[in-house]
């Protein structure tokens, strides 16, 4: 049990470093044509900036095909990356753009914080001047009670 986890935690944690070094410097750099449409707020319910969200669901799917039958590493990690997945949908589509209304804006604590954070990455509409690149680490200066910018 204490493997799974590990192996988990691994794969989540992974997620939000590759993450963050993916949405900073590939997303916002080479494929800044595919990730402006989530910057620029469109009608629609899908943007084109998903297909990230595709690539990133193909690599889980091969790691827990791979790992199914032996309950080995990849599937576990693979696990992780879809737990990472899930919680990225609900933090960032629901609770931060309200792409599907079922939560309201957080008021208090890290879930402010993280709202915040976001809030100050799409301050700009400009691939250069964009700031806090994670999703559950952000700087400590989203989490007190009035942010400097």
């Amino acid at each position: 049990m204490i493997y799974a986890l590990f192996y988990i935690f691994i794969g989540f944690i992974t997620m939000e470093f590759s993450g963050w070094f993916i949405h900073k410097y590939i997303m916002h750099g080479v494929l800044w044509n595919i990730h402006k449409t989530h910057h620029s707020h469109s009608k629609g319910f899908f943007e084109l900036n998903d297909l990230f969200s595709l690539l990133f669901a193909s690599i889980a799917i091969v790691l827990i095909f791979l790992g199914v039958n032996t309950l080995d590493y990849r599937f576990w990690i693979g696990l992780g990356i879809t737990i990472y997945g899930l919680s990225y949908f609900i933090l960032h589509d629901i609770l931060i753009h309200r792409r599907v209304k079922l939560l309201t804006k957080p008021k208090t604590g890290y879930l402010l914080g993280i709202f915040k954070a976001h809030q100050a990455h799409h301050s700009s509409k400009k691939r250069d001047e964009a700031v806090s690149f994670g999703l559950f680490i952000v700087p400590n200066k989203y989490f007190k009670k009035k942010v400097n910018e």
